[in-house]
């Protein structure tokens, strides 16, 4: 029910991958005759495969985590309580982002070793991609909250990339020592000690999509300036290269001819084919959405749930945690 379509975006999405993909299957949860009237199109031999949960409470977008707790019934409390359950392996949401934290935290729990969750998903680069967390999640953060989303990080990047070694960064104003704040340079201290950690040092904002880590870590409030920052500049992109080959019958021959070109690099850089932010650290898997995803880019958010349960992702972080715990003391 969330985001800024709800089910308008969210049905049409789930049906779209249940037709590609037979073997899942969806507990849509909201207001039953919302989601009905998406239905009316749907393939009927896809009816096995998604099944209604009514509720008539939901979590608007603008609400408080403190309010939202009142309402045990909401559609997003009832996927984390599925979850939670064992009734479903994953929860994707495109609802509000503070509340979606709060609830899965309160609802599934944390890891032990792992003291507060974290937004991470994967960011552009010239080579492939490299995932950024903390997103949002902890705009307030302490050293070893780096440390532990250093380690998630790189699980991430192993199994859902497969990447051997991932090369860890911290995300700095500069690559030298001495810059930096003291959350950063305490942080680094933590990470040069952990030989199972592929620490590689800071990383400058400009240096986020040159390839040259695998993972970045950064607080909350640093992580989702430099998201906004990156999707904006990409959404800026796109409506120049369209203004350009739209000029003129010159530039739009031009465009005709270089417009499978144009496609390829266009949909490297555009933030919906990278939608979906995982809150690593739950003990279950709970994908976030933007709230202005469309259809095709509420399916990527829906395809990385799919990974993670596919990856075991929860069971090797704890895995990955407490061998850690054991080499410490």
């Amino acid at each position: 029910m969330g985001g800024d379509f709800g089910p308008c975006v969210t049905v049409p999405a789930t049906l779209e991958f249940l037709s590609e993909n037979k073997n899942i299957h969806f507990t849509l949860i909201g207001d039953q005759a919302v989601i009905s009237s998406c239905l009316p199109r749907f393939a009927p031999d896809l009816a096995d495969q998604f099944s209604i949960v009514h509720t008539d409470q939901f979590i608007a977008m603008d609400e408080r985590p403190s309010r939202a707790h009142r309402k045990k019934k909401s559609s997003m409390a009832l996927a984390l309580q599925a979850v939670h359950q064992e009734q479903a392996e994953a929860c994707v949401s495109a609802g509000n982002t503070g509340v979606l934290m709060v609830l899965a935290r309160s609802i599934l729990g944390m890891h032990e070793g792992i003291d507060r969750p974290a937004f991470i998903t994967e960011i552009p680069t010239e080579e492939g991609g490299c995932h950024v967390l903390d997103l949002g999640a902890n705009v307030n953060c302490e050293a070893k909250h780096l440390l532990q989303f250093a380690i998630m990080g790189s699980i991430i990047s192993r199994v859902v990339d497969g990447t051997d070694n991932p090369r860890v960064g911290l995300l700095n104003v500069g690559q030298e020592d001495m810059k930096g704040n003291n959350l950063v340079k305490e942080a680094a201290g933590l990470l040069s000690e952990r030989t199972s950690i592929n620490y590689i040092g800071y990383v400058e904002g400009d240096h986020i999509f040159s390839d040259e880590a695998d993972v970045i870590v950064c607080d909350g409030f640093v992580g989702n300036v430099a998201l906004k920052t990156s999707e904006g500049l990409a959404k800026m992109i796109n409506k120049l290269l369209i203004k350009t080959f739209h000029q003129n019958t010159y530039t739009k021959l031009l465009g005709a001819l270089i417009k499978p070109f144009l496609k390829k690099m266009v949909n490297k850089i555009d933030p919906k084919t990278h939608n979906g932010a995982s809150l690593l650290g739950l003990r279950g898997i709970v994908i976030k959405s933007h709230g202005n995803a469309d259809v095709q880019s509420f399916k990527q958010a829906i395809n990385r749930a799919v990974r993670e349960v596919e990856q075991h992702v929860p069971g090797l972080i704890q895995e990955r945690i407490s061998q850690l715990g054991q080499e410490s003391t």
